[in-house]
């Protein structure tokens, strides 16, 4: 890499170019004179649009194609929406930084009712997430759930074209767009748990590139770092990924750091909970706690794991 250039490897995505720009004028006004380039790729779930990731591979499938340009050379850093990326990454990368986080909230995003209770019975919701489908069944069992892939504005555009009555998105994709008026009404925590990482940005690097790691640092925002810390904790302990309804909220408070976790069942609606508090200072231990607590109640059924396979809680 040449000292003065930074170059980011990011999705085409609409959102993707947004939030590696940001994370390129936080550099540009972090080092002064320092040029930041955008390299953008085209991952392949981008590129399959006609089945859900869950039965494509999972979030992995918009992180490959950006580690490959890192470990050859031709980009020094791969900006990420946080919940895309695996709770384990492979050997060779890291998380450089995480960035302060935006709503984590999901949407809910009508052009005809208010909010989901209005939706009349058999309403037609549209979403590819099964953490999304799960809480919808517990909810709303009457509704027809109904796939939805493509970046925000093919989304949007397929519930204005009259596909569904109502689509769920995250908040904060939408208000980075500039599209927070498409908002009809968040679905708040703890009732409505969002993915683990959601709504932060994370920027991913080579293994001990010290370079990259000293030019990211003033970007990191350490509450941001504990609370998705907690969330993809929880989610690792549980062998999370696309193929699991997995949610987790963590927030910080007076007394520490509270986690809020979740694992649903998108065919029939049923939701285990399990929340916990702890020190802020070990954010992994109390997401390994939630996803214990969360296997006593048998959450084992809902996962690929076997029934009573505890390897996924055991510290690293």
């Amino acid at each position: 890499m040449k000292n003065d250039i930074l170059r980011i490897a990011t999705r085409k995505s609409a959102l993707a170019l947004w939030q590696a720009e940001h994370a390129a004028a936080r550099l540009r006004a972090a080092h002064p004179g320092l040029a930041v380039e955008l390299v953008p790729l085209t991952t392949r779930g981008d590129q399959i649009l006609d089945r859900p990731l869950a039965t494509i591979g999972g979030k992995g499938l918009f992180l490959k194609e950006l580690e490959v340009a890192l470990l050859q050379g031709s980009a020094d850093l791969a900006v990420h929406s946080l919940k895309d990326v695996p709770a384990e990454l492979d050997p060779g990368f890291a998380l450089g930084a995480v960035l302060p986080r935006a709503d984590p909230a999901d949407a809910f995003v009508s052009n005809a009712y208010a909010t989901l209770a209005d939706l009349p019975e058999g309403a037609r919701v549209g979403t590819s997430s099964l953490r999304r489908q799960a809480q919808l069944r517990a909810l709303r069992p009457d509704l027809e759930l109904l796939d939805l892939r493509g970046n925000v504005n093919t989304r949007l555009a397929k519930l204005d074209d009259g596909g569904y009555d109502a689509i769920v998105l995250a908040c904060a994709g939408l208000e980075r767009l500039g599209l927070a008026a498409r908002i009809r009404a968040r679905l708040d925590a703890p009732r409505w748990l969002p993915a683990p990482g959601q709504g932060a940005i994370a920027a991913e690097v080579r293994a001990g590139d010290t370079r990259v790691l000293e030019l990211l640092a003033p970007l990191e925002d350490a509450d941001t770092r504990r609370t998705t810390a907690a969330e993809r904790a929880m989610n690792e302990a549980l062998g999370g990924s696309c193929t699991v309804p997995v949610a987790a909220w963590a927030v910080l408070g007076e007394r520490g750091l509270a986690l809020y976790g979740l694992v649903g069942d998108p065919a029939r609606g049923t939701l285990l909970r399990a929340h916990a508090e702890g020190d802020a200072g070990a954010p992994a231990e109390l997401g390994r706690a939630v996803a214990t607590a969360l296997f006593a109640q048998g959450a084992a059924g809902f996962l690929d794991a076997p029934a009573g396979d505890t390897r996924r809680v055991e510290s690293p």
